[in-house]
């Protein structure tokens, strides 16, 4: 009993001076109350405090951290959205003051969950409430910058910062979303029409492009050998003409009577005609008579050239 007695005073030391150190985690503060007043703030490594008066009020976080939210907004054509988000927040700073706020604004973490949860919710509902139910979707960004500028402010007088906050999913009511479906299907529709008019009316345009070219080359092709025909005949007759000239020439300085060759060429020209006939039929008048009223009219051709 009196080798109790005599250590206890030692015990009781030992039990003052390690209560007098103090752990505090990285990533967190220790925030130190003097008999429930507010003392000081430890930051990470071993500290000291003072035993019994002084005490750990509260672990203060500075790590990022995050939470889900799931809420529903009403559009101002009165449309129900549904939103799924994750709000991701961090302390602002860690000075002295900042620290205090967090540590003294609410009573507890479940009390600051609730009113940031509250809060943002509000600012999102605000914002879809001045929009209609066809923007929402395209709205993503804004609605995330105009949540931010309007909540900043706000969690600064609690000590915090909004570093992100991610609308995840987006939905509307089934029969809107069905309503939306029927919409999206009929424009699809539309644009397909209109994108086959298009090109119906292209392809007809091209055909009838290539039709006109067609008829245009065509006609002038047919110009051109009318016109090469024409030349042909025209240099075929002159040919024959200065040929029975000369010959009739010949002839008159041979004191030859013209008919020979009048009548060689009848002959040769009827010779022709059955050779290069190809099946033609043509009808002649072989008798003598005929001959020589073709003799004549030979004769007469003759004159007029000269």
């Amino acid at each position: 009993m009196n080798n109790i007695i005599i250590y206890l005073p030692f015990v009781l030391i030992a039990i003052v001076v390690f209560s007098s150190f103090l752990s505090v985690t990285q990533g967190s503060i220790a925030v130190i109350t003097l008999f429930g007043k507010y003392r000081r703030v430890l930051h990470p490594g071993l500290r000291m405090k003072i035993p019994i008066f002084e005490k750990v009020y509260k672990h203060i976080s500075v790590q990022n951290q995050s939470i889900e939210m799931e809420f529903q907004a009403v559009t101002i054509d009165q449309a129900n959205v549904y939103f799924k988000s994750m709000l991701l927040y961090s302390v602002m700073d860690e000075q002295e003051e900042t620290i205090k706020k967090v540590a003294f604004k609410f009573i507890s973490q479940k009390d600051l969950m609730q009113a940031l949860i509250r809060t943002i919710e509000g600012s999102i509902r605000a914002y879809v409430a001045s929009q209609k139910q066809s923007e929402i979707l395209g709205l993503r960004n804004e609605l995330v910058d105009s949540v931010k500028n309007q909540i900043d402010h706000t969690l600064e007088t609690w000590g915090y910062h909004l570093l992100d906050l991610q609308i995840n999913d987006i939905t509307f009511d089934q029969a809107i979303i069905e309503s939306m479906s029927k919409v999206v299907a009929s424009n699809n529709l539309k644009a397909a029409a209109e994108n086959e008019g298009q090109a119906l009316l292209i392809t007809k345009t091209k055909a009838a492009e290539a039709d006109g070219n067609a008829i245009k080359i065509a006609a002038l092709a047919e110009k051109e050998a009318a016109m090469l025909r024409g030349q042909g005949v025209a240099l075929f007759r002159q040919e024959v003409a200065k040929g029975m000239s000369e010959a009739a020439e010949q002839m008159q300085q041979a004191n030859l009577d013209t008919n020979v060759i009048l009548f060689s060429m009848w002959t040769e020209a009827i010779k022709n005609f059955a050779e290069y006939g190809k099946g033609n039929t043509i009808f002649l008048d072989g008798s003598a008579e005929g001959m020589q009223r073709t003799m004549k009219q030979i004769q007469s051709m003759l004159t007029k050239e000269k």
